[in-house]
């Protein structure tokens, strides 16, 4: 059984499939009528009207349509493309078992616990005929697909056949109203229109199925007698043939098989059962766990059967229909109906070559499964599922090609999979040993190759090779030197697809495309929701696929779409040009003919093409909103923009590939105020003032314009803007305008008039108005406001312009590649906009703006700004003197709607980007400033982790690798990047790494701070001067391998004295433990140091053992000290403690054996003696127990203890 689709409910005890869609219907017995769609696996609907267990359902033929009946006594007709019940037949007096529409007439036929079966007219609402007989529950009813009778079961034991002839004549037929009303079966008893025709006895208890053949004479039925019996009949009796015992409980549903030969049936015995129905044998049984059988329902026209249980439903086949295939060139091999065949694809022509060999077994799916075809041989390897997997070679002779009746005796063999891998020889696999068996052509083993993995199936990736597959990956395998070639995690694959060059393998799994090259590099995944079924190269390289419902494409980068739908599954051999060849399930040739120009001008665009796409958009019907979507989303807008006659898309197109022209345009089309701000924010970013003058004109948006008029220094226009407000008596655009223009009187004025005197006096005075001043001093009297004089005040005057800025400057580029050929399929209806403008560029002084008060005047219906206008006297708006032509409207920009895509020329690479392309030298990643990579090689060198340290550092570097050049005020400062033993004759072409503020011999003269800080005894410093040594050093660049091993030198002094001083620290603040500060004294003594340092460390820890008591260790360090030349006052220390301590012995016992070598961890501060397992800093190398592993180091701070580095890299001499 191949399981398609399953849920999880209430119960199920009826189903019916959609003769058309991917539908299912299930009525559970919670009173829910569900509509499943069982190719994408989801709930579509679901219909609760009934009260009780929903007993019958089924779906009308033709029309969109079901039939329900229930428990409580209803039969409901629902449409489910409103949702919703049409109307309710009532008559029934107890439960309804099932419903069913005949196929041809507006019938339903219903059983029911009532011991009728009722035939309603569903056009007229009404119930036509009862058909009385039975004395039990009909537990079924059922109209014969072809003839004028009725099947149906109960648990009288009976199964019976009605004859509806009558009832179909009168149907067709009627008499006059009078004798209809007659004819009707107006007693609940009585009536001719359905008589019985047969009665089969023979079962022992109550019948609950019995279904007609849909072809034979033949009726199948199940009861509780836990017997299925087959019935035969004719024109004047019916008989029983056979039985078929096997179920262990009631059996609930049985039906024949619409396409094969077998009877399906199923029980409470929680099984299904598959029978022959010739043989009259069982073939094969599925077992649920839990779950009883109720229901079973077959697809109307498809493989597809459905059964109900306890908790759901299941959807599925009985036998794969994927016909066995193999594609060679021009040639298709493959079986259909016990046959090889052989299909030519460029005539057309199909052939039988041999017949195959029938299974011994009669179970399912023992048909050929793949086929494997040496074309030099001729040589056809043909796998099965029978007896576990089995094999079968045959010799396709060239002469017998059209007779095909020869049974050739084959060689055959078991194995899991087999598939040719030379000329002559095929690999079997062996399952049970994991072996890939090598034979000839003889059937005689030559070789046996364990393979890499556990493999379930093998499939050929080119001579000698095999792709092994596994639960979750795939392996290429050398079968000749043994060797795995490749590797790939990819979900279960079912199908692999090669191209035809063997460069590039698709990978199909369930729901799942994975294309990869032929070492199983991975190129891209595709994930489907419903099923993948097959797939074929296209010869230009793209994947073309078929799911259940739609034939599809892959592009190389993973892009994808739909060619076309489909209304069966199809499985593709070949894709040629615009030729889609493919066998269907019944395994006849079909060629389908696609529209494959969507994915080859998506490919173009892939492959920068871009006059094959030109010549496409020109030529080609091309359009739609996936594919504008799809240029939009690549990076093409103004691509897109050729495809659009939207204005509003054009629009938003324009403006996104900055197409300035254009977007004026369409925003005159559209002429919305949002449209006009967006325009005038991608003109003010492209620096096309004169657009953005003429957008805010549009959309009378007067304060911006001032603002715009400041920036670019136009007084001129700037005082108009002021006599505008004055007109529209927008005091405050009066005052924001003047205080632009730095006119002072103005100022004064405005404040005057508005009635804000000692604003104005203030204003007045503090710029050296004085009689203005004096004016307003009368005019306010006493209340004089009191100017601060102790506080510094400064003027609010702007700058002056030094010019009057227009548009900014472009850049002279080619034209793009798009440009001549596109702009002539320009839009129709827009020509005349184009004669216009011809002569136009981008900025053109001549066509200047529109006059900025003429705008207002024409456009706007302000009544205030027309009650200014009706009581000026000289005309309100006097603005005679801009002097602009009555016909300048727009800006010549806007007037131009040519497309006029460019290509802007190549931006040149920084130098901060040559720093780090071919450099591993994290110093110089972090100099140009790329931080981030920096950070991933110093982890991978050095195992860093904690940046925190070296962030001040990485700063630095970078600051100190760049300079800073100030232009003028308005523009932004310019980052130079400063290059290491730059001069003037140095050739621009050449660039030098960069200079970086930290240099070697820095270094040195920090050393040295921090050897002077340890001998006067200022331990916390030192320790800072050596950590920072230890922080620098990760980013420093030298230029010799003598300096690199200088760097390694540092490192190891540097960690030994941050160790030693940390072991200091931590003794003087052991103040309680006697014992563990003696320990740490005597860890000191093993650190190497300068002879100074030493001296004073034996010094300190003899001193400290002397006084804890601690004889003989004391003793040690004394003779240490004596041998490494100390003053004399050290030397006189020395032997006064050898000589007080003679022969004692320690009066405590420390951790700490100077016979035996150790180290000291950087962490707990505890010998970790010769011979035990220890692990070290990848950076600094200082050394742990093994639990601090994966932590950070406490040494240098910044490195994980015991991570995988490659080590430290300074020196570009290390990189050659």
């Amino acid at each position: 059984m191949l399981t398609k689709f399953e849920t999880k409910s209430n119960r199920v005890k009826g189903l019916s499939f959609h003769s058309k869609r991917p539908w299912i219907l299930a009525s559970l017995h919670s009173g829910v009528i569900q509509l499943w769609d069982y190719r994408m696996g989801t709930l579509i609907d679901r219909f609760d009207e009934h009260d009780g267990p929903v007993r019958g359902v089924h779906f009308h033929k033709s029309q969109p349509l079901f039939v329900s009946g229930g428990d409580d006594y209803k039969i409901k007709v629902w449409n489910y493309k409103t949702h919703r019940c049409l109307f309710t037949l009532l008559g029934h007096l107890d439960y309804i078992r099932t419903v069913q529409f005949h196929d041809e007439y507006p019938w339903i036929v219903s059983a029911s616990d009532d011991q009728t079966i009722r035939i309603w007219n569903w056009q007229s609402r009404t119930c036509i005929s009862v058909l009385t007989g039975h004395n039990h529950y009909v537990m079924c009813a059922s109209f014969h697909p072809k003839e004028d009778l009725i099947v149906s079961a109960s648990l009288d034991q009976t199964v019976r056949v009605w004859d509806i002839g009558a009832l179909r004549k009168k149907t067709v037929s009627p008499a006059d109203d009078i004798l209809r009303l007659s004819q009707m079966n107006t007693d609940l008893f009585g009536g001719v229109d359905a008589v019985v025709k047969y009665v089969l006895e023979g079962h022992d208890r109550g019948v609950n199925w019995a279904s007609f053949h849909p072809n034979l004479p033949l009726i199948v039925s199940g009861a509780d007698d836990r017997q299925v019996k087959l019935w035969r009949m004719n024109d004047t009796k019916a008989w029983e043939v056979d039985t078929l015992r096997g179920h262990m409980n009631n059996v609930s549903c049985v039906m024949f098989h619409a396409k094969q030969d077998i009877i399906v049936s199923n029980s409470e015995d929680k099984s299904i059962r598959i029978w022959d129905a010739t043989k009259r044998t069982a073939i094969q049984t599925f077992r649920r766990e839990h779950d009883r059988f109720w229901i079973l329902s077959a697809h109307p026209e498809m493989n597809l059967l459905a059964a109900g249980h306890d908790s759901g439903m299941i959807v599925f086949k009985l036998e794969r229909e994927r016909p066995a295939f193999s594609v060679t060139g021009d040639c298709l091999y493959y079986v259909k109906d016990r046959f090889l065949r052989f299909y030519e694809f460029s005539h057309q022509k199909d052939n039988q070559v041999v017949p195959i060999r029938r299974p011994g077994s009669v179970s399912l799916n023992q048909g050929p499964r793949t086929l494997s075809f040496s074309p030099t041989e001729n040589a056809v390897l043909i796998c099965s599922d029978a007896d576990g997997g089995t094999y079968e070679l045959y010799n396709v002779p060239k002469d017998n090609v059209g007779r095909a009746d020869v049974v050739q005796d084959a060689k055959k063999g078991g194995g899991g999979s087999a598939v040719f891998v030379a000329r002559n020889r095929f690999a079997v696999l062996d399952k049970s040993t994991n072996q890939a068996l090598v034979k000839n052509l003889k059937n005689e083993i030559v070789k046996k190759s364990l393979l890499p993995i556990a493999t379930d199936a093998i499939f050929y990736a080119g001579t000698g090779n095999l792709l092994c597959r596994a639960e979750d990956k795939v392996v290429i395998f050398d079968l000749q030197q043994r060797l795995i070639l490749g590797e790939l995690q990819v979900p279960a694959v079912k199908y692999i697809v090669w191209s035809s060059d063997m460069e590039t393998v698709a990978l199909l799994s369930k729901h799942v495309i994975v294309i990869a090259n032929k070492k199983l590099v991975h190129r891209c995944t595709l994930h489907e929701t419903i099923r993948v079924k097959s797939g074929a190269w296209d010869e230009s390289g793209v994947f073309i696929y078929t799911t259940l419902n739609h034939i599809k494409y892959c592009l190389p980068n993973g892009d994808n779409g739909i060619i076309r739908t489909l209304d069966v599954p199809i499985y593709l051999t070949k894709v040629s040009g615009s030729s889609v060849y493919c066998l269907d399930r019944d395994g006849k040739n079909r060629v389908i003919t696609i529209d494959a120009t969507e994915y080859i001008f998506k490919l173009a665009l892939l492959r920068k093409k871009y006059d094959h796409v030109m010549s496409m958009i020109k030529n080609s019907q091309l359009c739609g909103q996936a594919v504008i979507a799809y240029l939009q989303q690549k990076g093409f807008p103004e691509v897109a923009l050729h495809f659009v006659k939207d204005e509003r898309t054009r629009f938003n197109l324009a403006l996104e590939s900055g197409n300035i022209q254009i977007a004026v345009a369409s925003a005159k089309e559209i002429d919305e105020k949002d449209h006009w701000y967006r325009l005038g924010i991608e003109a003010l970013r492209q620096g096309n003032t004169s657009i953005v003058e003429y957008a805010y004109q549009r959309t009378k948006n007067f304060e911006r314009l001032s603002f715009l008029y400041l920036v670019t220094g136009n007084k001129e226009k700037l005082s108009k803007m002021l006599r505008i407000a004055e007109m529209k008596n927008d005091v405050m655009g009066q005052f924001h305008n003047a205080m632009y223009l730095g006119d002072i009187q103005e100022r004064v004025k405005i404040l005057e008039n508005a009635g804000h005197l000692h604003l104005a006096y203030i204003t007045a005075s503090t710029h050296g108005l004085i009689e203005t001043a004096e004016r307003l001093a009368a005019e306010l009297g006493d209340d004089i406001p009191v100017i601060p004089k102790e506080k510094t005040h400064s003027l609010l005057l702007p700058p002056a312009p030094l010019l009057n800025g227009g548009d900014w400057p472009l850049l002279r580029v080619m034209r793009g590649i798009f440009e001549g050929g596109l702009d002539n399929a320009s839009r129709p209806g827009y020509e005349d906009v184009e004669e216009e403008a011809s002569g136009a560029d981008w900025g053109d002084e001549d066509l200047d703006i529109v006059d900025v008060e003429r705008v207002i005047q024409n456009g706007d219906g302000d009544a205030e700004v027309d009650d200014v206008e009706a009581n000026e006297e000289n005309g309100g708006w006097d603005l005679e003197d801009l002097e602009l032509p009555p016909e300048a409207v727009t800006p010549a920009a806007a007037g131009n709607t040519r497309a006029s895509v460019f290509v802007a020329p190549t931006q040149g690479m920084s130098v901060s980007q040559i720093w780090i392309q071919k450099s591993s030298l994290a110093g110089e990643h972090a100099a140009a400033g790329n931080f981030d990579t920096a950070m991933r090689l110093l982890n991978r060198q050095l195992g860093i982790n904690n940046f925190s340290p070296l962030k001040q550092i990485f700063m630095e570097l970078y600051t100190g690798s760049h300079s800073y050049l100030p232009a003028f005020a308005a523009a932004p400062v310019i980052s130079i990047a400063v290059e290491k033993g730059w001069t003037e004759s140095t050739s621009p072409n050449v660039r030098s790494p960069p200079s970086l503020v930290f240099k070697f011999s820095q270094l040195d003269e920090k050393l040295k701070a921090a050897y002077r800080a340890t001998t006067e005894g200022k331990f916390p410093e030192a320790l800072r001067l050596f950590l920072n040594i230890l922080h620098i050093i990760p980013i420093i660049v030298v230029d010799s391998r003598r300096e690199v091993d200088e760097v390694k030198e540092l490192i190891e002094i540097a960690k030994e004295y941050v160790l030693g001083l940390k072991i200091e620290v931590k003794r003087k603040e052991t103040k309680d433990d006697v014992i563990r500060q003696q320990e740490l004294a005597a860890y000191f003594t093993n650190c190497k140091l300068q002879k100074v340092h030493t001296r004073l460390v034996l010094t300190s820890a003899m001193t400290i053992c002397f006084k804890g008591g601690n004889y003989a260790t004391a003793t040690h360090f004394a003779r240490m000290l004596l041998e490494s030349s100390p003053t004399d006052a050290q030397a006189k220390k020395a032997r006064q403690v050898l000589q007080a301590c003679g022969d004692k012995r320690d009066a405590h016992q420390l951790n700490y054996d100077y016979r035996n070598p150790f180290v000291v961890c950087g962490a707990t501060f505890v010998p970790i003696y010769r011979g035990q397992k220890d692990v070290s800093c990848p950076y600094c190398g200082a050394r742990f127990i093994p639990s601090i592993q994966g932590k950070l180091c406490t040494v240098c701070e910044i490195a994980v203890v015991g991570a995988d580095a490659s080590g430290l890299l300074c020196s570009p001499t290390q990189m050659r």
